[in-house]
């Protein structure tokens, strides 16, 4: 597996693997549609944001975004196919966007974590710090999660 810049041509697997990924924590029907259009990247999207790919034999296995505004990013999506959820991806990728935020000198990263993945960001060191409204669901709340990643704040 290696980890690569997404190209602005995969912005609809990408959003596949969103939508699957989504999926796989037992929202229904209802819920994903009121997500779709949140989960939908187009090639500006996958441009305007930090994008890169978890890539195996061809076959992409899930993706991150971040975005940056010194001296701060933001990780606005981390998905993995769910047939390869719990594998060692989701983890890489996020080591992978960690240390590019590093290497370009940013203090910390703010993540609206859907609340079935905040386990694992506790796990990769990141702390609650609150609530962030959803962007998809009127009134429904996500923890707001922080990294920190080095002097400054």
């Amino acid at each position: 597996m290696h980890i690569r810049p997404a190209r602005p041509d995969e912005a609809e697997l990408l959003t596949g693997i969103a939508l699957r990924a989504k999926a796989y924590w037992g929202y229904d029907e209802a819920f994903m549609a009121a997500c779709r259009e949140e989960l939908t990247l187009d090639a500006a999207a996958v441009e305007r944001a930090s994008t890169v790919v978890a890539e195996d034999g061809g076959r992409v296995l899930g993706f991150a975004a971040l975005t940056v505004v010194p001296p701060s990013g933001e990780l606005v999506m981390l998905f993995v196919e769910p047939d390869r959820i719990g594998r060692g991806i989701g983890r890489t990728l996020f080591e992978h966007v960690r240390d590019r935020a590093r290497a370009a000198g940013l203090h910390r990263l703010t993540i609206g974590s859907d609340p079935n993945a905040e386990p694992f960001y506790r796990a990769m060191g990141a702390t609650r710090i609150g609530s962030t409204p959803s962007g998809s669901i009127p009134g429904r709340e996500l923890p707001l999660m922080e990294l920190k990643l080095g002097s400054g704040l």
